[in-house]
Formats: C-alpha cells, sequence, structure tokens
C-alpha cells in the first residue's frame, strides 16, 4: 500500500469495498526469543498438522511468522515459503511489542523495533522461504503512531484484521468456529494462531470453518490478493 498520513507505515485491516466474497485466513506463528529452552523442553510452537489441512483443504493463507520461529523449525519456514498456496509475512523477530502497555511483552524503541523487523526477514531467507511479502503484523496487535513511525523505512504494510478468532488458549474447536463464522463479512482478514501450544484446537476448528464459508460463497485469498497486490 502507498504511505499513510504523514509518511507513516500504511495499516490494512480489511478490504471494505469487495463485490466478491473473498476472506483472508491469517495465522500467526508467535515464538519469543527467549523460549528456545520451553522448545528445547518439548514445548510445539509449530502445528504441521494445521498447514497440512490447510494444503489438503487447499485454502490459500498468509502466515504471520517471527524470526524465530523461523529459526526453530526452519524445514517448516521452507516448506511453507515455497508453497505457492502460502506467503510468509513478518510478525517481528521477537515478538517484543512495539508500543507499550502490550499484553505484558517486553518492549522495544524505535531504533530496536527497525531492526527487529529486519532481523525477522533476514531468518525467511535464511531458511530459504522465498514467498515473502513485506507485510507486517504487530506483536498482539498493539501499535500507535510511533511505532508506525519506527517502521516508515521498512516499506511494509501493517496487516491487523477484522475478524478475532479467539483460538489463542481456546479449549472449543466449535466456539472458535461460530466466532469466525459469525464475523466473516466480505474483505475480512481472520487472525488464528500456527502455535500449537498456545492455539490447541486451530486445526480442528478450521475443519469446520471453511467448508461452511464456502458453503456460503466465499473464496479463500491471501492478504496480497484481497490487497490487490
Amino acid at each position: 500500500m502507498a504511505p499513510g498520513p504523514n509518511g507513516l507505515t500504511p495499516v490494512f485491516e480489511r478490504a471494505r469495498q469487495q463485490s466478491e466474497k473473498t476472506v483472508a485466513l491469517t495465522f500467526d506463528a508467535d515464538m519469543t526469543s527467549d523460549q528456545g529452552p520451553r522448545a528445547a523442553a518439548g514445548e510445539r510452537f509449530d502445528n504441521p498438522q494445521l498447514i497440512s489441512t490447510l494444503r489438503t483443504l487447499q485454502v490459500p493463507s498468509t502466515i504471520f511468522m517471527t524470526g524465530r520461529w523461523a529459526e526453530e523449525y526452519p524445514d517448516q519456514t521452507k516448506s511453507i515459503g515455497t508453497d505457492p498456496n502460502f506467503e510468509i509475512a513478518n510478525h517481528s523477530y521477537s515478538h517484543h511489542a512495539f508500543t507499550s502497555p502490550c499484553y505484558g511483552l517486553p518492549a522495544l524503541d524505535g531504533a530496536a523495533a527497525r531492526a527487529d523487523v529486519d532481523r525477522a526477514f533476514d531468518a525467511f531467507r535464511k531458511a530459504g522461504a522465498v514467498n515473502s511479502v513485506p507485510y507486517f503484523r504487530f506483536p498482539g496487535g498493539c501499535y500507535d503512531d510511533d511505532a508506525l513511525r519506527a517502521l516508515s523505512t521498512a516499506k511494509v504494510t501493517a496487516v491487523q484484521w477484522d475478524v478475532v478468532s479467539g483460538d489463542a488458549f481456546a479449549k472449543d474447536p466449535d466456539a472458535v468456529a461460530e466466532q469466525v463464522l459469525a464475523g466473516v463479512k466480505p474483505g475480512s482478514v481472520v487472525v488464528m494462531h500456527c502455535t500449537r501450544s498456545a492455539a490447541p484446537v486451530t486445526e480442528e476448528a478450521i475443519r469446520k470453518i471453511v467448508p461452511e464459508l464456502r458453503k456460503r460463497g466465499y473464496r479463500f485469498v491471501k492478504v496480497s490478493e484481497l490487497m490487490g497486490t
């Protein structure tokens, strides 16, 4: 997207003038810079079954990935990032906040925030992901004008959402599916997660969401198509 007012990073939430029933499912692959020990102890921040299901159902999707996740799961990052069904967008390297307060996340200042974005893109390249796009999602969805100004030289579009799936720490896939189905409108961006330990029922919810939205006439697209870029 073109720069926002006063040169700020532009923000995209939903394609509002849609004559076609399109919807973008997006999945945050969260991992912080200090969660390596938890991964080493067996905690799963990935969700390969979810990715497999999206492939089986042929659902184009955008994965907002942290650089730390890409470093922890380089083979999966390359697999996702070379599959034309997917595109990888930037969710920061460290999953630290770009403004404070933000759900208790430690905050980065402007220079550190800008470097954090570059570090994530570097991690994607190092893993061999080629389908990476210049979109950025703020950790926690938290931002202000200072954060948008800090990223203005990164030449990214900040991508938020208009439908919250509620999959984070959810235990009932039916409730997640119902929340998504109730919120989707033409041009919607749905936020979900690709982190099994923090969102354990997402894959099961997807198996309910996708057929129902298709029955309602919706077509799934990546964020790049929704934005028309």
